[in-house]
């Protein structure tokens, strides 16, 4: 009757010490690779060996070599270690942040601007990181953040939920959004007094309730007020019915870079200059994910100055 594999008692040290031995071809050159005394390393190789039930090497004076069985077990003990060094380096990556997934969440076009730009950055910086965004409206970004759905998100507007907690980013420039043949098409710089009587078209997902917060701030009188219309659509849809004369409306900066044809933009300004909005990046308070805190610090690194908000 055979005696069972006490395998249990095999330790990495076992199969590292007879993998460097195959690859040496001497306990005496492996013991010098691994910085042990020979005896030790002839020692743990002799355990594996009883451990296993069958010998590993074919030992003379001239070296060692692996038997037929010893090479089977060789190449098992090396995938063994193959893996086991992989898992090591995964879990040190992971917790620097260097590994691991990230979830993002935004309301505002990313075909150019800060956002765009910060989650390249980011890729560039942690390739091992799973990066997965998401495009909800700001009420939705948020509950998404609170129930750890989505890791952060990147919003206009510092309004937090409780137990999450906000960094200030960037601002961008609010823009108008014309059809080509709109009177306002010929002013460089429009101002807000020249929306009286316009009809804007909101998309009911956000930043439109920043937007029509911000508009009806900047025009508090009710006498020739914009008339607001508010769709259940996307802002693509809203720019289809902006460029077929249904009305005009407000974008922010990042949205120059999704274009579509037969319309025209034009940059806002009050009495100081651009009007602009500020955009926070809002994440829950006890989300210890380390990739999140890798995100984070590249934000503030990129955007040490609270931004300019007039909303």
């Amino acid at each position: 009757m055979s005696r069972p594999v006490q395998s249990t008692n095999i330790s990495l040290h076992h199969l590292r010490a007879a993998v460097v031995a195959a690859d040496r071809g001497s306990f005496r050159q492996a013991a010098e690779f691994l910085a042990v005394r020979h005896s030790a390393l002839s020692r743990s190789i002799s355990q594996f060996e009883h451990l296993v039930g069958v010998a590993l090497f074919d030992r003379s004076t001239g070296g060692v070599a692996p038997t037929p069985a010893g090479r089977t077990i060789l190449q098992m003990s090396r995938m063994i270690l193959e893996q086991f060094d992989t898992l090591v380096a995964t879990g040190r990556s992971s917790g620097r942040g260097e590994a691991g997934r990230l979830s993002v969440g935004f309301c505002t076009s990313i075909s150019a601007g800060n956002l765009r730009a910060s989650l390249a950055e980011f890729r560039k910086r942690t390739p091992m990181v799973t990066l997965t965004t998401a495009e909800r409206s700001r009420t939705h970004l948020m509950d998404a953040v609170r129930n750890g759905t989505i890791d952060v998100a990147v919003v206009p507007g510092r309004r937090t939920l409780s137990g999450q907690t906000s960094l200030p980013v960037w601002s961008e420039r609010i823009l108008i959004v014309l059809p080509k043949d709109h009177p306002l098409v010929t002013c460089n710089i429009i101002h807000w007094t020249d929306l009286h009587n316009e009809t804007v078209l909101l998309s009911q997902r956000d930043p439109g309730n920043d937007i029509k917060e911000l508009l009806v701030s900047k025009l508090v009188a009710n006498e020739g007020r914009p008339k607001i219309e508010r769709h259940d659509v996307s802002r693509g849809i809203i720019k289809s019915l902006v460029s077929i004369g249904l009305g005009i409306s407000l974008v922010m900066e990042a949205d120059i870079g999704a274009n579509f044809s037969g319309l025209v933009y034009r940059e806002i300004q009050d009495g100081s200059g651009s009007s602009r909005m500020g955009f926070h990046a809002h994440w829950r308070e006890n989300n210890e994910n380390p990739a999140l805190a890798r995100f984070l610090d590249l934000l503030a690194e990129r955007y040490p100055s609270p931004p300019s908000d007039d909303g």
